[in-house]
């Protein structure tokens, strides 16, 4: 394995035009509708301007047809079988056709993971187990006033926490991890959001800081390489990054790492000083990280077949249609290896990837 991923990673970065290995990950947009509304998102506070908004809502159909669901799935199986599903976007468990897309996906033997708010877990759970979902990632933003402040219901931290319990009474069940996003409201509830979880088994909790482009990075960004690569602001509309007290955050982010819990607790990215905090969030024109990676590793498919890079974070930039390539077509297609190119050119990163997740730490 490990021979495997420095030969992929020397792929990428002495011959980024022709990947010799399959993707990692395909990210699906099944669908274009949410049943939350979250404040640190865009698609949450209806920002409909940004490349995130347009990534996971910006296609039609609402839904993925099953028809398409069942293409790609064929299409991995007959020539990326070790590449796996993440179901991501928008909001997976309010997908119509996910029983029997998962369904398939075990006949065929992919690997699925589900990322989701959890509001409906409880519901589907049986269904997850049932067809063999692998993992489910689940998205909370702290303790239950704070998360259910911050997504806009008033009891979504509850079921979400009912889902997961429901999941745990079952010897089979798919991997459970836990993710939240450090934001201006829930600095300060840190630790006691992770009081709820210190007796239960996850495979891990991960906080992540905000991702998010402003306007000033989005703009020296579009002067470059706006053309080919348009830049808009995102996640800026209800967010504060002044309001953020960083000094109480760092001291946080110590006593968290310091804590015992039966899990990993991971931080994204991995900020070593109280100074790194402030580059991160008052100065969002350094690049914080080296090299994005997703590019190399990922590709997500709209509901109507679209196909971009990496994921709904990454560029709106259609590098094909799976209702007119194959996966395998796409993923050496000649819009998508200019932008491999451009990025390995920039040095691994372009102006406005400065606060992508898929360029922390790498």
């Amino acid at each position: 394995m490990r021979i495997l991923t420095k030969a992929r990673s020397l792929n990428a970065r002495i011959y980024p035009k022709h990947l010799f290995y399959a993707p990692k990950w395909l990210v699906l947009g099944v669908n274009n509708i949410c049943n939350l509304h979250c404040k640190m998102c865009d698609v949450g506070v209806d920002y409909n301007k940004s490349n995130f908004f347009q990534n996971l809502m910006g296609s039609r159909p609402l839904n993925m047809p099953e028809e398409l669901i069942f293409r790609v799935m064929d299409d991995v199986s007959a020539t990326f079988p070790s590449t796996r599903i993440g179901y991501a976007f928008t909001e997976p468990l309010i997908y119509p056709h996910l029983a029997s897309s998962l369904a398939y996906a075990k006949k065929k033997n992919i690997f699925t993971s589900i990322t989701t708010n959890a509001l409906n877990l409880k519901r589907y759970a049986d269904v997850l187990i049932e067809h063999g979902l692998n993992e489910v990632n689940i998205s909370l933003d702290g303790p239950p006033d704070i998360h259910n402040y911050i997504r806009g219901h008033k009891s979504s931290f509850e079921k979400a926490l009912e889902g997961i319990r429901y999941l745990l009474q079952h010897d089979v069940r798919p991997a459970i991890s836990v993710y939240c996003v450090i934001t201006e409201w829930n600095i300060g509830h840190l630790q006691e959001f992770l009081d709820y979880f210190e007796n239960i088994p996850l495979q891990q909790i991960g906080f992540m800081q905000t991702n998010y482009t402003s306007a000033a990075v989005a703009n020296v960004h579009n002067e470059i390489y706006g053309e080919r690569y348009h830049a808009t602001p995102s996640n800026m509309e209800e967010i504060n990054l002044a309001a953020m007290d960083l000094d109480r955050l760092w001291s946080e982010m110590k006593e968290i790492k310091a804590r015992r819990m039966p899990f990993p607790i991971t931080f994204s990215p991995e900020v070593a000083t109280r100074e790194g905090l402030d580059v991160f969030y008052h100065h969002p024109e350094v690049l914080f990280g080296k090299r994005c990676n997703d590019v190399f590793s990922n590709l997500m498919i709209k509901s109507n077949g679209d196909v971009i890079p990496a994921h709904g974070r990454c560029y709106n930039l259609k590098v094909g249609n799976l209702h007119d390539n194959s996966l395998k077509e796409i993923w050496n297609s000649e819009l998508l290896r200019r932008f491999r190119k451009d990025l390995d050119q920039a040095g691994g990163l372009l102006p406005a990837c400065s606060r992508c997740c898929s360029g922390f730490g790498r």
